[in-house]
């Protein structure tokens, strides 16, 4: 074989692995593209989704201060609520107090007076009754008129 031969073998090689590698090279450089290409969606959605997550983590965070200031309102409405019932029930009481002392009084000033109200001498007015209606000093003789 002669020498040009082999120089021309060699140079088709050489050129072979030239093209060869220039056309690893690109396909390098393509998928590197493609690589940065999904690394930059991902980030874009990964932007989206964090942007998404924030907005429900606002949301819910919003959501549960309504609750609490909606248990804080009913709480305070119950406890409104409880103190007027217990304002009442002392009012109650004291009209009851009261009512129970005017009995006492009434039964010192005329123990003859039946618990139900009713004299015993069979008229069925109450003597404080008769009293309010009966005067004396009108013409009549103290007839029972009415006011």
């Amino acid at each position: 074989m002669d020498t040009w031969v082999i120089v021309l073998i060699v140079i088709v090689v050489v050129a072979l692995l030239a093209v060869l590698a220039l056309t690893m090279s690109k396909r390098s450089r393509v998928a590197n593209a493609r690589k940065r290409e999904q690394a930059r969606e991902h980030l874009q959605q990964a932007q989206v989704r964090g942007a998404q997550a924030e907005k429900e983590q606002a949301l819910a965070e919003e959501q549960a201060a309504r609750a609490r200031r909606e248990r804080a309102e009913v709480e305070e409405r119950t406890a409104l609520a409880e103190q007027e019932a217990r304002d009442r029930a002392a009012r109650a009481g004291e009209a009851r107090n009261e009512a129970e002392q005017l009995r006492a009084k009434a039964q010192k000033l005329a123990p003859d007076v039946v618990s139900d109200g009713h004299s015993r001498n069979g008229t069925g007015q109450t003597a404080a009754y008769r009293d309010q209606t009966t005067h004396p000093d009108q013409p009549g003789g103290g007839g029972a008129t009415r006011r």
